[in-house]
Formats: structure tokens, sequence, C-alpha cells
């Protein structure tokens, strides 16, 4: 899997026509037209030594997002993502950062410049990422309480942190 940080940009609708392309089981699916998706579940090994999986945390909201060492909007973003999760984890938003590098060095020596307070999952294979259709770093999907993709968001942009927040903060008051 290659991946570009100025790749083919998605749409929201050719990102979820193409999760749901993935062939994922029950765990993905879609409805043309207004188009919901289930998002599909990972189990990943984390940073902190644990799993991660998104089945465990139904009941939050999430934004999951997929992320490479080699990637400068997503050295722009983990500033971004930290300070979401310092200012909302107590509210039940949970942000999940997924390294798609396959070199682990590399992930942790960008992690030591950016720091590390968010739970960061390993996809070195890129099974995650396929399942998820990434094809642009970083990536990042706006996952509900109930499990749903309700916003795919790609590359980043600091002018992008102030919509961004304005709807997780939206998705956490439902």
């Amino acid at each position: 899997m290659q991946f570009t940080s100025t790749g083919l940009a998605l749409t929201r609708r050719h990102a979820l026509a193409a999760l749901a392309a993935t062939g994922c089981g029950s765990y993905a699916h879609a409805l043309t037209g207004t188009s919901i998706t289930n998002a599909p579940n990972f189990v990943l090994p984390s940073l902190q030594g644990q799993t991660i999986a998104l089945e465990r945390l139904r009941g939050a909201v999430v934004w999951l997002d997929f992320w490479a060492s080699w990637c400068p909007p997503c050295a722009r973003s983990f500033p971004w993502m930290q300070s979401m999760q310092a200012q909302w984890g107590a509210q039940g938003l949970e942000v999940i950062a997924i390294n798609v590098d396959r070199r682990a060095e590399d992930a942790l020596s960008f992690l030591k410049k950016f720091g590390s307070q968010l739970a960061v999952a390993f996809d070195a294979q890129g099974n995650t990422a396929r399942s998820y259709q990434v094809k642009v770093m970083p990536t990042a999907f706006l996952i509900d309480r109930q499990g749903v993709v309700r916003h795919i968001h790609t590359g980043f942009k600091d002018s992008d942190g102030a919509d961004l927040s304005q709807l997780i903060i939206q998705w956490i008051g439902k």
C-alpha cells in the first residue's frame, strides 16, 4: 500500500463508498443516498503495550486518525489532536492515532518530537488502513457513540482545526 501526503483527496461520498467496498463483513455497510457506514472494527498493538480495539470504545466519540512519520500534515495535526483529547476526553472523546509506518523506530522518533499523550496504535502491515480505504495521510474518521462514521477528513492544515473542533463538540453533545 502506498500513501502520499498529496494524493487523491476523497469526498465524503467517495470515501464512504470505498468503505462499503472493502467487504468487511458485518462491520461495514453503506446505504446509498444518505450514506451511513459502521466503522470497521480493529484490534491493534498500542504504544502503551496493550491492544486497542474499536469495539471496546463503544459509547465514546472517537477521532480515529491514520498517520505516518514522514507526513508533514500529520506533524501539524498532532498538537491539535492532543489538545482535543485534553479538552474533551472527560466528556467522552477518544483520540486514537494509528501509525502506518513499516518501521516502529520511525514512529517512535516522530512521537519523541511531538509527544505521545494520545492512544497510539501500530498498523505496520496496513490491514486496518486498507479496511478503512485510507489513501491520504493523514486521514481521520469521526465515529459516533454507536460506531457510525459521521465524518471523514483528509489532510490537515492549521485552518482545519476550528471547524473540526466544532464538529467534535457537536457529536460529543449527542
